[in-house]
């Protein structure tokens, strides 16, 4: 039979080498050969493969009449070379084998060769062996020759996904947008500069094809080439007519994606500046709606976008859909990637892109550009304005130690600069990052943890337990707020911890259960510095994570810290509160498994709310005084954290929740059922009061993108009805 070996668009033969040399170029994270045969065929197939420089992982992909799937995959453990052996049969209606040689970028051999008989197979086998010697042994048997049943035939379209119908009604509401007359960003008022290294002409054409149909009059695109040694990309150039509006700064020398950026800035004349990647494609109407966002906001400092993620050919595949900006997530998480836009009057000042950030210089730019900015001159537009094609080329899992350290260099520096020295350790994902706050044992701020309680022996004496025998936390109090506990156990465990240990106190004063209340009462006795507000029915996991929140207390402007809470079996709890969930406020993802990421990975990293639970809550000691005390009248028992908090938002200050503080939390134990009789009333009653107090019905929650719908803890995209106004 006649083997044809099919590579894709990330392996190129080694430039030096002859047209039919086995020796290839892995360009990026996904390099795949397809191996295609004839239905009458030679029924057993040797494929020789080798790192040339380092250890490879090839996978393979076992066609069983469906196409090469994800779940029909043989994945073999790193190593130098592999000599792999498959009977395809001598006859069949499946006629490919797909290999994916590596999963980063590298160089290799790759050969494929048919043979009748075992016999003849061994000895080239043995050939291989001896001319190249040891190599791992793969067999993957016999694989399957006949389609199970003919495919089906499409007769008219599929149902579009609901990624497809979001980027359709957004582009459709734009393209309804008056275009701006010229006014003040009249001249150039946006340079587009896109470094760009080996580029295929498919993808250049894509980009340019994209900038010239915004048909938006005072932008330009700069294409700074990093001295591509692509003889398709030097064609390229050669073969494109001069343009006004389109330029090209020819890098004579590979330098680096930051020095061929800035060589590209270098040029730039508009007032505001956006990068891309060569491989990205600007989505219709962007420069229109990004233009609108700037009329209507002259002091906004800085502007990003949502993102559609498409395949190598532009197929959509998905959405990123942002939160507001968010200072603490980005330390954990570059969430804002592009389309984003910069004042070039401040990456002038600040020096552009530095060089050593490999992999990470544009979280670099980030942290340095967005440092001491306002955070209401940020803008985040709501608006799929870039498509990002994720095809391997641009995220490299071979360089992402090397990025990862850049990003952590990055993180310290920026802290450095405020005089806050830090540390940078790994995120719940171990690429994200964790901001660590030096400080002594001997400075940590006394903390006075209130819990309010009635009886529950089993509760409280654990709690108790808890926090003095497994918490490592060195400076803090205990003050049990008791409604009337007439359980002589509890009240002999009260006195227990009033012999031994001096921080401890518990108050008792018969009354109906007021959880405000109680809270206020802890606030008007405690001595520390700040206040932790601590449900009974709490467990803790971890020693450390008092530490944590406290330490989150560094952020600039950070007045309450909540924490991760699961149920007993692991799932969710409490990862935030999104105020508007269900026209009042909710938990989001819940009960969803203990490592949910979310979005981004967001559940991996701090996050900034506008809510937490009081379950776990720590109020500083500005925060407390600024905002005074819970709300006993209206919010007796439930939606008092939601009033606290959304009033301590209102007032400027910064609510995170962080997953590096993690606790069990079984929830209500203590109290029962708010579902029938007097209590069903009165939370009734406290769900009118927190609408009427906060506009529940329409509040706007900046850690929840627009398009994210308001109705369950785990939401859902909605198509748009109208474009989204800027966060």
């Amino acid at each position: 039979m006649t083997l044809k070996i099919l590579p894709n668009d990330d392996l190129e033969r080694e430039i030096s080498s002859e047209a039919n040399s086995n020796r290839w170029k892995s360009l990026g994270d996904d390099p795949a050969f397809e191996v295609r045969f004839s239905p009458v065929r030679k029924r057993l197939v040797v494929i020789h493969m080798a790192g040339t420089d380092e250890a490879i992982d090839p996978k393979f992909y076992i066609n069983r009449g469906r196409g090469f799937r994800e779940k029909d995959t043989v994945t073999l453990p790193a190593g130098h070379r592999f000599i792999v052996t498959a009977d395809v049969g001598a006859i069949g209606t499946i006629c490919t084998l797909r290999a994916d040689p590596a999963t980063f970028p590298t160089t290799l051999s790759f050969d494929v060769k048919a043979f009748s008989s075992v016999k003849s197979a061994e000895k080239h086998i043995a050939a291989l062996l001896g001319t190249h010697g040891q190599a791992e042994r793969v067999d993957l048997g016999k694989l399957p020759q006949y389609w199970t049943k003919m495919p089906k035939l499409a007769f008219g379209k599929r149902s579009p996904s609901k990624t497809v119908q979001y980027a359709e009604a957004s582009y459709r509401l734009a393209a309804e947008v008056a275009p701006l007359p010229v006014s003040a960003t009249s001249g150039t008022w946006l340079s587009v500069v896109v470094p760009v290294y080996n580029a295929p002409p498919r993808y250049l054409d894509d980009l340019v094809r994209s900038f010239e149909a915004q048909n938006e009059q005072g932008t330009e695109l700069i294409l700074s080439d990093d001295g591509s040694t692509s003889s398709e990309t030097k064609h390229w150039y050669e073969t494109q007519k001069p343009k006004d509006n389109i330029r090209f700064v020819l890098n004579p020398k590979n330098g680096g994606i930051a020095a061929a950026t800035n060589a590209g800035l270098s040029q730039a004349r508009g007032l505001w500046v956006a990068f891309l990647d060569h491989d990205d494609v600007i989505a219709p109407h962007a420069f229109k709606v990004v233009r609108h966002v700037f009329e209507q906001n002259p002091r906004a400092n800085f502007l990003y976008t949502d993102e559609l993620v498409v395949d190598d050919m532009l197929r959509p595949t998905g959405l990123m859909l942002k939160p507001a900006y968010d200072p603490v997530l980005l330390t954990g998480v570059n969430y804002i990637n592009h389309f984003s836009i910069y004042r070039r009057s401040r990456l002038q000042e600040i020096g552009y892109l530095r060089t050593g950030y490999d992999g990470s210089q544009d979280y670099d730019l980030l942290l340095r550009y967005l440092d001491g900015l306002p955070d209401e001159t940020v803008l985040h537009l709501p608006y799929p304005a870039y498509w990002w094609r994720r095809n391997g080329r641009t995220y490299s899992r071979k360089f992402m130690d090397a990025a990862t350290t850049n990003a952590r260099k990055a993180l310290s520096e920026r802290f450095a600069l405020r005089q806050q020295p830090v540390r940078v350790e790994e995120a719940l994902t171990n690429t994200l990052h964790r901001v660590m706050f030096e400080r002594s044992e001997a400075s940590w701020p006394k903390v006075s943890i209130i819990i309010p309680s009635k009886d529950s022996l089993d509760l409280i004496s654990r709690v108790l337990k808890d926090l003095f025998e497994r918490t490592d936390y060195p400076n803090f109090e205990v003050l049990i707020i008791d409604n009337g506990s007439s359980d002589q156990a509890v009240l002999d465990l009260y006195d227990h911890y009033r012999r031994t240990y001096p921080q401890f106190s518990a108050s008792i004063t018969p009354e109906q259960f007021n959880f405000s209340r109680s809270v206020n009462r802890g606030l008007g006795t405690a001595a520390g510095e700040h206040y932790l507000i601590l449900n009974n029915d709490v467990e803790i996991i971890e020693p450390g994570w008092l530490k944590e929140m406290v330490t989150c207390l560094a952020f600039e402007g950070t007045g309450i810290v909540g924490a991760k809470l699961l149920y007993g079996n692991n799932k969710l709890q409490h990862a935030g509160v999104v105020v508007g969930f269900g026209g009042l406020a909710g938990h989001w993802y819940m009960n969803k498994p203990k490592e949910f990421g979310g979005p981004m990975n967001r559940l991996h990293v701090r996050n900034s709310m506008t809510c937490v639970t009081g379950a776990v809550m720590l109020i500083s000691g500005d925060c407390a005084r600024a905002i005074g005390t819970f709300d006993e009248e209206n919010f007796a028992v439930a939606y008092n954290d939601v009033d606290y908090c959304v009033r301590a938002h209102k007032a400027g200050f910064r609510i995170i929740w962080t997953p590096f503080a993690c606790l069990y939390h079984h929830e209500s134990l203590s109290r029962g059922s708010d579902k029938s009789g007097a209590r069903k009333k009165r939370f009734e009653q406290e769900k009118d009061n927190l609408r009427r107090a906060h506009d529940t019905r329409t509040f706007a929650d900046r850690a929840l993108n627009p398009a994210y719908s308001r109705d369950k803890s785990d939401p859902k995209i909605l198509i748009p009805t109208k474009l989204h106004t800027p966060q």
